[in-house]
């Protein structure tokens, strides 16, 4: 703690730090509002769950390399007050519509608000991430990256937990919670100004007319170059073919059962936002717990193998879940299998990441996650509508069970493989 305390210090620090945990906050608060609005307007529905996440994520694609360059260009300081600023204006520019539309018919707009939002986003990811260097002595990184880090996450659970808790408030609702989610937004910019950083950066200035000339430059460069590069060396690495495997079935049972899972936990616990936003703190906290003791004890345990315990028993943690929840409908219940699930899972991403790093040369890390997230998203949103479609048909809790059954066999038949290897 002393350490962190020395890191602290730093002023132009505290303020990034604190402002950065206002918008994790900021950003998952914004996600539960945006659930319940959903939740509201289209009680149940699967298929308008899935085109919601479909806006927030589909940003990654099409905005995230452009924002990746434009975030060297820019002062990163100035990109991240500005982002907060505008993303503030757009939760505001819902609830404004949502005055002028009470019906919010059609709710087109707001989808495309939420995608200007998420956009937004990934300018302030890279500029967040990138700016510390530029703020602490090199002595300090290492452990303001970490704090940043550990904080994050806690702030993201929370903002989960509290934004699920008071939109369910009848005194606050969907439309004060966006409210709330603005203000959290304009506070993050406002703690932001105040830095000064310690390195000065030959910033690029460009006209708009320049920037729309160098877009498309941009996107080949960046993602279709870079996406080759690190296919290149995927391809050459035996082991990496087997990570991508099960990093593509995670995703997509990711993307299968999230939505579902929504509508699950609020027909299950008979609240839109409040329950839902706990359980989600609580897996959230059990990623946390999962990734400390899994860095302390899971050195000597193969990483490839690591992955597949992690598929096993998170599909036994999911299978729980949904039996338990379906015959008790008891929150605890709920809140501990939550909790273990999350940290039977987070030893996957650990994993799957140091193996990229043991098997990658360095200069090719940055292409080869770049083609592991496009693959990821890519099964995530396939499967996350599929898994909608096939809802209306089969039912929402058969096909979570099937996703539960699929983690279990994969971790089974895997563990036996690399034993008969």
């Amino acid at each position: 703690m002393a350490r962190l305390r020395e890191v602290l210090k730093e002023p132009n620090f505290l303020f990034l730090w604190l402002g950065q945990i206002i918008s994790q906050f900021g950003d998952k608060f914004a996600m539960m509002a945006l659930v319940g609005l959903v939740s509201k307007k289209a009680p149940g529905s699967t298929y308008e769950l899935a085109k919601l996440f479909m806006f927030i994520i589909v940003p990654v694609f099409l905005i995230g390399p452009i924002a990746g360059v434009y975030s060297d260009r820019w002062s990163r300081k100035w990109t991240m007050v500005v982002s907060d600023a505008i993303r503030g204006i757009l939760v505001l520019a819902i609830v404004g519509y949502w005055s002028i539309v009470p019906t919010l018919k059609p709710v087109f707009p707001v989808y495309v608000i939420v995608f200007l939002i998420f956009s937004v986003t990934r300018f302030f990811i890279p500029a967040k991430m990138a700016i510390v260097p530029e703020l602490l002595t090199e002595d300090k990184i290492l452990k303001g990256n970490s704090l940043m880090h550990t904080t994050g996450m806690i702030a993201s659970a929370l903002g989960f937990g509290l934004g699920g808790i008071m939109v369910a408030l009848p005194s606050l609702g969907v439309r004060g919670g966006l409210i709330i989610d603005a203000l959290t937004f304009f506070l993050a910019a406002l703690l932001l100004i105040p830095i000064k950083s310690r390195k000065r950066l030959n910033v690029k200035k460009e006209s708009i007319y320049e920037i729309g000339r160098n877009v498309s430059n941009i996107i080949k460069q960046s993602v279709f170059d870079e996406i080759k590069y690190g296919i290149r060396h995927i391809a050459g690495q035996r082991k990496m073919h087997f990570v991508i495997l099960l990093l593509f079935i995670l995703a997509s049972g990711v993307g299968a059962s999230q939505v579902l899972l929504i509508v699950f936990i609020q027909n299950s616990l008979a609240s839109i936002t409040r329950d839902l936003g706990l359980l989600i703190m609580f897996f959230g906290t059990g990623l946390f717990i999962g990734a400390i003791v899994y860095g302390k004890l899971g050195e000597n345990l193969p990483r490839i193998k690591a992955i597949l315990l992690s598929f096993l028993l998170g599909g036994v943690f999911l299978l729980q879940f949904l039996v338990f929840v379906n015959m008790f409908a008891n929150f605890t219940l709920a809140a501990i299998i939550a909790l273990f699930f999350g940290a039977a899972i987070s030893p996957v991403i650990i994993s799957s990441n140091t193996i990229v790093h043991e098997l990658i040369p360095e200069d090719a890390h940055g292409k080869v996650f770049s083609s592991l997230e496009v693959v990821m998203h890519f099964a995530y949103l396939i499967f996350m509508f599929i898994s909608a479609i096939l809802a209306e048909i089969i039912g929402s809790f058969n096909i979570l069970l099937i996703v539960g059954i699929v983690f279990v066999i994969v971790g089974v038949l895997g563990v036996r493989r690399q034993r008969i290897a």
